[in-house]
């Protein structure tokens, strides 16, 4: 008899039991983030839209500096103990042991509690510095300090989260995503509209607050075991949770650094205009491709965690590979046919140089699809030196890329070295975790590469000048993506997304009838 993925609940704790395919998962959890993630950038756009109205340039950038300045704090505090605290909930879920989860969960609360005060203190200490850092004068001392504040709101309701989606919860964690938006919008609006720049920290503040009690009310519903833990022992328990954080933390900063390094670079051997080209393509190239790999890692990460054996991990990977790569091949296919169009409706015609190099850069997402279930093995099984150089060394290679290539091509080098940076990275992630879990690509996934390898190959090839005109090109191109989009729909509808799909409508219906 096949085996299928189940789960069963322990007090009040649902465990999941492994074995059979998880598409049927993968693709619920991408649909339900995926979701989730839609709403807020429509919330996003709005929000953007009126604080732009009623602040203006200057009040928007003293808002984007603000949440600069206290984003790095919380980084930097937080250490990466959110995406740690994950892996150690999810292991414990994993082994069913009610004692070891409780304890993870107490570990998970105390820790984050003193980092985030600990973050808090020290903006607030170092207000004065800061201000003078960052504005070059001490005239927002005041609301920086009150700001501090939100630092440790912030890492109570990181932790919060952690649990959450430790548990796989991802209904909540959703739920937990469109309340923030939705009370991110309604409150900080109303509070700006009457009290204009004055208003600004005071929303900061509201929003940072009622994030906590979001979190806070679908956490309270997880039931934990009672356990008494010392602060003693809260501290040795804290070490693996730290060490793990660090890694993260790690990753973080490197890549902001080679980020800091692009800019650089251009700034100096192109100009401030070509930061801005490369800024509008990034911006572009991660905007499919983010959202659907955070639609996917919030369930992916805890469950793969959960496994017990290379093989259902290596079988998992697969499986999630699979649908990554139908998800994100046909809005890699449509960015790289429609480029000039999208920069036309995003930016101005001013940005039209900034094509080329959006199209190297979404030339090497579909190996960053292909490489990013491969690179969460190893956080997911503790490796985190292993997790640590993989990082480091793909950053160095990354940065070392950019430096030859803006060097000898100019600006389209910066797109260049993109591409070159996620072909090393897929490459090496493979080598690394071929050795750690034997892992090896299915039959299905090697077919299903070389197909959507060479469609995206085809279609960044009709740019080539000579070719075919704009036009002919821009046809060709949607033809494809058509085409490809079709194959993916029909594969993923016979992977689990028929049960999905008549699920949904048989809601649908059920509240259609219930209106009349």
């Amino acid at each position: 008899m096949a085996l299928t993925e189940t789960a069963e609940k322990q007090d009040g704790i649902v465990l999941p039991v492994q074995g059979g395919s998880s598409y049927k998962q993968i693709l619920k959890s991408s649909a339900v983030i995926g979701g989730s993630s839609i709403v807020n950038i429509l919330l996003g756009i709005v929000r953007t839209k009126a604080m732009a109205m009623l602040l203006g340039p200057a009040g928007i950038g003293l808002m984007g500096t603000y949440n600069a300045v206290t984003d790095m704090v919380r980084a930097v505090a937080g250490m990466g103990v959110g995406d740690s605290g994950v892996r150690q909930i999810a292991e414990g879920v994993g082994t069913g042991n009610q004692l070891r989860i409780a304890r993870s969960v107490v570990t998970l609360r105390r820790v984050v509690f003193v980092l985030g005060v600990a973050g808090a203190l020290v903006l607030f200490v170092f207000s004065g510095p800061v201000c003078r850092m960052t504005f070059g004068n001490t005239e927002h001392v005041v609301p920086m300090a009150v700001l501090s504040i939100t630092i440790l709101f912030a890492a109570v309701t990181g932790g919060q989260a952690a649990l959450i989606q430790g548990m796989r919860q991802i209904g909540n964690l959703a739920r937990i995503s469109v309340i923030g938006g939705v009370v991110g919008t309604v409150f900080s609006i109303p509070i700006v509209y009457f009290l204009g720049e004055r208003g600004i920290v005071p929303s900061l503040v509201c929003v940072s607050a009622m994030s906590i009690v979001t979190s806070w009310w679908y956490a309270r519903k997880i039931r934990v075991a009672s356990v008494a833990v010392k602060w003693a022992e809260t501290w040795s328990d804290a070490v693996p949770l730290l060490r793990l954080g660090f890694v993260f933390l790690a990753g973080g900063v490197m890549s902001s650094g080679v980020a800091y390094l692009a800019r650089a670079v251009l700034v100096r051997w192109v100009d401030l205009e070509g930061v801005g080209l490369y800024q509008a393509a990034s911006t572009l190239a991660g905007l499919y491709i983010d959202f659907i790999l955070q639609a996917m890692a919030r369930d992916f990460y805890p469950r793969l965690t959960a496994t017990r054996g290379n093989a259902e991990c290596n079988r998992m990977v697969n499986e999630q590979t699979e649908v990554g790569l139908l998800l994100a091949t046909p809005g890699i296919l449509a960015t790289l046919s429609f480029t000039p169009l999208l920069l036309g409706m995003f930016y101005t015609p001013k940005f039209a140089p900034a094509a080329d190099i959006l199209r190297w850069m979404v030339l090497g997402l579909l190996l960053r699809v292909a490489a990013w279930p491969m690179l969460i093995i190893l956080p997911a099984k503790g490796e985190s030196k292993l997790f640590f150089w993989a990082q480091f060394a793909a950053n160095a290679v990354y940065a070392a890329l950019i430096f030859i290539c803006v060097r000898y091509w100019g600006l389209v080098g910066i797109g260049v070295a993109s591409a070159g940076f996620y072909l090393f990275y897929a490459v090496a992630t493979f080598v690394i975790v071929r050795r750690l879990s034997g892992f090896a690509f299915s039959a299905a996934n090697l077919r299903l590469g070389a197909q959507m390898g060479a469609a995206t190959l085809l279609v960044f090839g009709l740019r080539v000048r000579g070719i075919l005109t704009q036009q002919q090109a821009l046809a060709t191109g949607a033809l494809i993506t058509l085409a490809i989009g079709i194959y993916s729909l029909r594969r993923l509808y016979s992977l689990g997304g028929k049960e999905l799909f008549d699920s949904f409508l048989s809601k649908m219906l059920n509240a259609f009838c219930r209106a009349r």
